[in-house]
């Protein structure tokens, strides 16, 4: 079987699997579509193979890394699902109190990652959490397509409220010194740019491809970097007006657009991934992060 790259795949089967993963497409439909870029000896199940999440071999931090200390905890939400489970994180060499980092996952509950984005967001500096907003219904399932069909299930204003619950954590948490940003992949980008309306001692918000708030923009106080890409219409579309009330009300924003790479383009799992935009993406996350909150 031919062993397929990126560069042989063509941007419309990232497109058909951008529709899928955000539930615009069954699957029995997507294997359908994707059937038509089937030829020149790539078969239908090579694609699905190579669009699949590799959790086994992309991660960037040990999970077991010695020189942090990162659990599994439960907390409290009682304006959403109850008890939520969340990851923990922060390097084991702080001598002082942290500023922290709530770690939004996308459309399919806390995959493995975002837990490696939350792990390595801690080694940088930051006590992280990193909550699962399917604890409700029993957690993260294991794989992405059973994640989302569960995630649709649940309320996304109530979800919203699960991670301001994981806000209000960490802002009374011991080892926090009470600033506190917020960064978030797609569904995760959405509800970065919802708790800068929501939440007013919000310190910072970094919504990668995130769809935009329609309305109180006005009560943003957080200042917000905005990650996107370039390929990804669909999450762009909704950036001119975003920009024009934002700027109109003076509130402080900085938004990158990171040409050629595709929605999802810092999700190391994903053939979707681009390393160059994602570490020059996740260096100015840092930067941000540590000028706002430090």
């Amino acid at each position: 079987m031919k062993s397929l790259r990126k560069e042989d795949i063509k941007q419309e089967v990232f497109d058909l699997y951008d529709a899928y993963a955000h539930n615009k497409l069954e699957r029995r439909d997507f294997v359908q579509k994707l059937s038509m870029y089937a030829v020149g000896g790539i078969t239908v199940p090579s694609l699905m193979s190579f669009l699949m999440p590799d959790y086994e071999t992309t991660f960037l931090i040990d999970k077991n890394n010695p020189d942090l200390d990162s659990e599994f905890i439960t907390y409290n939400s009682p304006k959403g699902g109850g008890e939520i489970k969340a990851l923990l994180s922060k390097p084991k060499s702080a001598k002082e109190k942290l500023p922290g980092i709530v770690v939004v996952h996308e459309n399919r509950g806390l995959n493995p990652y975002i837990e490696d984005t939350a792990r390595r967001a801690a080694l940088a500096g930051f006590i992280t959490i990193a909550p699962d907003a399917l604890s409700p219904l029993g957690g993260y399932p294991g794989n992405d397509d059973e994640g989302r069909e569960m995630q649709r299930k649940r309320e996304r204003n109530e979800m919203l409220e699960d991670f301001i619950a994981a806000f209000d954590y960490l802002k009374n948490h011991e080892d926090c010194n009470g600033k506190i940003g917020v960064v978030g992949f797609c569904f995760g980008g959405w509800i970065s740019n919802m708790m800068a309306v929501k939440v007013p001692d919000l310190a910072a918000a970094v919504p990668f491809y995130g769809g935009q708030p329609k309305e109180d923009i006005e009560r943003i106080n957080a200042p917000l970097l905005l990650q996107y890409a370039g390929l990804d219409e669909r999450v762009n579309a909704g950036w001119p007006e975003y920009e024009k009330r934002l700027n109109e009300l003076g509130k402080e924003n900085t938004a990158y657009f990171y040409p050629n790479v595709n929605h999802g383009f810092h999700n190391t799992s994903t053939p979707r991934y681009d390393e160059e935009a994602a570490e020059l993406a996740w260096s100015r996350t840092i930067e941000f992060f540590k000028e706002k909150l430090m």
